[in-house]
């Protein structure tokens, strides 16, 4: 049984095939030591956690600040209220 084995491993090396990669585990290990490299770059301009960091100034701005209420509105018949909306019809001459 040994000279059986002895013979297939004898074959795939004459075939070139004497090392075979396992790319999954190849990417994984990659992945795995991959987290391990430091940053080189700098993530942020400033510290967070400064506290004489410069920030944008904050301020209050109403959202609904436009708005205008429209009851009680006087009911009108709906046929004037869409003629009054509607656009006007232009002159050919």
């Amino acid at each position: 049984m040994l000279t059986l084995s002895g013979a297939k491993s004898a074959a795939s090396a004459a075939r070139g095939r004497h090392f075979r990669f396992n790319w999954p585990l190849l990417a994984l290990a990659a992945l795995a030591l991959s987290g391990c490299m430091p940053a080189t770059t700098q993530v942020a301009a400033a510290d967070p956690a400064d506290p004489a960091a410069r920030v944008a100034p904050v301020f209050y701005r109403s959202t609904i600040a436009p708005y205008t209420s429209l009851r009680p509105a006087t009911p009108a018949p709906w046929r004037e209220r869409n003629e009054s909306v509607a656009p006007q019809p232009k002159q050919d001459r």
